[in-house]
């Protein structure tokens, strides 16, 4: 196969779902147009780990569900994102604070609240946020190290998605679905004759693809990271602290 039918393109403007420090930053001032489907894209990307924060923190199903709507619903609503500053920290680490301040002054709140049927819809889908959090494997984590580790899951699946899109644009989805175990484990464990064979192509020419495919992986990763520090001299750090996070340190 040609070389042109394995490279993959540089990914499009404006295709990450989860949040960029730009974005945060131009959300919370309210007076930008943008402002509410900017932070509604936050919502999307960060609902998921913070619900599993909430989780852990001993809140029923239930009462988990309802503080992460009115989190976000305040989020939204009281402009909290103009609290973010990116030369004091992580994006994550605001979002954490906040939330954890939230639980501290606002849970009784949140109960009066729910008693008066005043609760608003947040675009969330906490319908499918216990079977998420159900099928998770018991660990010790505290509520801080699951928000953690969901985070890190919740990027790389961002990114996975960002690559396959670009296969798509190609017409590549059958490449993409064949070559995408190979993102993960030893390269030299690869059965790189049996994908050959699969795909009708030569080993050489499925080591190329394999190691182009990793290659932009890493480039959306760490674009992806970028967006989430105060600068690009963060990044590398970032990107040590996520597999650390992966790898239960």
């Amino acid at each position: 196969m040609a070389s042109s039918d394995t490279e993959t393109p540089r990914a499009p403007a404006g295709c990450f779902l989860t949040t960029h420090w730009s974005v945060v930053l131009t959300a919370g001032s309210s007076d930008i147009p943008l402002a509410q489907a900017a932070l509604e894209k936050l919502c999307r990307g960060y609902w998921y780990p913070l619900y599993a924060y909430v989780r852990r923190r001993g809140h029923s199903v239930e009462d988990a569900q309802d503080l992460t709507q009115e989190f976000f619903a305040r989020v939204l609503e009281r402009n909290w994102l103009a609290r973010a500053d990116q030369a004091k920290g992580r994006f994550r680490t605001f979002l954490l604070t906040a939330m954890e301040r939230f639980l501290a002054n606002e849970w009784h709140k949140v109960r009066a609240l729910k008693r008066g049927g005043g609760q608003r819809n947040i675009p969330i889908q906490l319908d499918t946020a216990e079977t998420r959090y159900g099928v998770e494997p018991v660990d010790t984590q505290t509520p801080e190290q699951a928000f953690e580790y969901r985070w890190a899951l919740t990027l790389l699946d961002e990114v996975v998605s960002q690559l396959e899109a670009e296969f798509c644009a190609r017409d590549q989805a059958d490449l993409f679905a064949t070559l995408k175990p190979c993102l993960v484990g030893d390269r030299a464990a690869q059965p790189y004759t049996e994908l050959a064979a699969k795909l009708g192509m030569e080993e050489g020419g499925v080591k190329v693809a394999v190691h182009r495919m990793r290659q932009r992986y890493r480039e959306l990763l760490r674009a992806e990271i970028a967006n989430t520090v105060a600068s690009p001299s963060e990044v590398d750090a970032e990107m040590r602290h996520l597999f650390n996070v992966l790898a239960g340190c």
